[in-house]
């Protein structure tokens, strides 16, 4: 795992949790902004699955338990997808409070795959 990327990918969640959490308050339902949030950190994760392939073979394997990093990474995963399509049916203030929680999760979840990373 790369420490910049990680960070970039943190950075990402925080400020797509507070982009979600303003439309909540707002009570506006999921838009193009927030659903582009969390199309944005689907992407980066996935690349981040990419990356965590290539990375042992380049010398940089991961210092903790492989099988707890990958957990956390296929979950963090996994959150903003099926997040994003249960927003894209539930129109409501709620989805959006919904993806600003999956925001903050897989930032949370990334800080923690860069201390099992090592």
């Amino acid at each position: 795992m790369i420490l910049g990327y990680g960070i970039a990918t943190m950075v990402v969640g925080v400020i797509g949790a507070l982009l979600c959490l303003g439309e909540a308050l707002r009570k506006r339902g999921p838009n193009d902004f927030t659903m582009g949030a969390t199309l944005v950190i689907a992407l980066m994760l996935l690349v981040q699955i990419i990356i965590s392939i290539a990375a042992p073979f380049s010398g940089n394997p991961a210092m903790g338990d492989p099988l707890e990093f990958w957990m956390y990474l296929i979950v963090a995963f996994a959150l903003p997808v099926g997040a994003g399509f249960w927003a894209l049916i539930d129109r409501t203030k709620w989805a959006n409070l919904v993806l600003a929680v999956i925001h903050v999760s897989v930032a949370v979840m990334t800080y923690r795959m860069l201390v099992i990373w090592g």
